[in-house]
């Protein structure tokens, strides 16, 4: 019994998961440019309500993702390449459904941001339901996850850059919870009392 047709299938789904997610994102950040704006912290806050700001961003990104969309020169067993099939399958589809379960649970909550800046709404909400009551960053954790993921599955230059960039969020995260703790103060602090960051906890605290 043959299986070549699983990894076209695969991959296919992958990209259609991924450009679901992308849309889904890119709508939220179109809905927030037109709430009124909150707390903006960091240097490039203001930046992100500019139209300038996501035509350059974007452009990069697009043109550096297009022009890396080369397989690696690597050369390897059909075995090893069905584990990395399989292996990246299980960080990929998970870490994708995560970010995008994660960005529908923060609905008109969620807006761009990024290490060096964050915009809040004017009325905005902390969200702790959904992922956000296992983890502090579920969106962020997915595409982490999504990023190596898609490194195995695909094996291009624009995956293994995207893996590479993907701890960097790590930034992202440490801006946002500057300005929801400001924004928030004791909640917010409850909130990181009974909300680890990154790892879920395998059991709650019985007394929240």
């Amino acid at each position: 019994m043959t299986f070549e047709w699983v990894e076209p299938l695969v991959r296919w789904l992958g990209g259609l998961l991924a450009y679901t997610t992308l849309a889904v994102l890119l709508y939220g950040i179109w809905r927030g440019t037109q709430r009124k704006a909150g707390r903006t912290t960091g240097r490039t806050g203001a930046w992100l309500r500019s139209g300038w700001f996501y035509l350059i961003t974007s452009a990069l990104f697009f043109g550096v993702c297009f022009l890396g969309w080369k397989s690696l020169p690597l050369v390897v067993s059909p075995s090893t390449r069905t584990w990395m099939m399989a292996i990246g399958s299980l960080l990929y589809f998970p870490g994708m459904s995560l970010a995008l379960w994660a960005r529908l649970t923060l609905g008109k909550n969620y807006f761009a941001s990024t290490g060096l800046g964050v915009q809040l709404f004017a009325d905005h909400q902390l969200i702790t339901s959904g992922p956000f009551a296992f983890m502090r960053h579920p969106m962020y954790a997915g595409i982490i996850l999504a990023g190596f993921g898609s490194l195995l599955l695909y094996a291009t230059w624009t995956t293994l850059f995207l893996a590479c960039f993907a701890p960097l969020i790590t930034l992202r995260a440490r801006r946002e919870e500057i300005a929801l703790a400001a924004e928030f103060g004791k909640q917010w602090q409850e909130y990181c009392k009974r909300v680890p960051k990154w790892i879920p906890r395998l059991s709650r605290r019985k007394n929240l």
